[in-house]
């Protein structure tokens, strides 16, 4: 199972040249835990902005609401006991 998870851009580094966009990086804030992410594949992504990172590539914007309900739903999950039957 894949799990791409929700963070805040803190800085973006731009890359020397335009046409190496696929090298654009920038630091991502995980509520508190920061990462060098690659931001190539957002290019509209700027600090303030949430985005899902997955394998170290952001992979799409969201917003700060839809941001906040994921992170809400992935800290719940660490208080389920391991091994309960999903519900469904």
């Amino acid at each position: 199972m894949c799990l791409a998870i929700p963070g805040r851009v803190v800085s973006v580094n731009e890359p020397a040249t335009p046409e190496a966009v696929l090298e654009r990086t920038g630091v991502v804030d995980f509520g508190g835990v920061r990462k060098e992410v690659n931001l190539g594949l957002v290019p509209d992504a700027s600090v303030g902005d949430y985005v899902i990172v997955h394998v170290g590539f952001a992979i799409s914007k969201m917003d700060e609401a839809e941001a906040q309900q994921t992170l809400q739903y992935l800290r719940e999950m660490e208080d389920i006991p391991e091994g309960t039957a999903p519900v469904g």
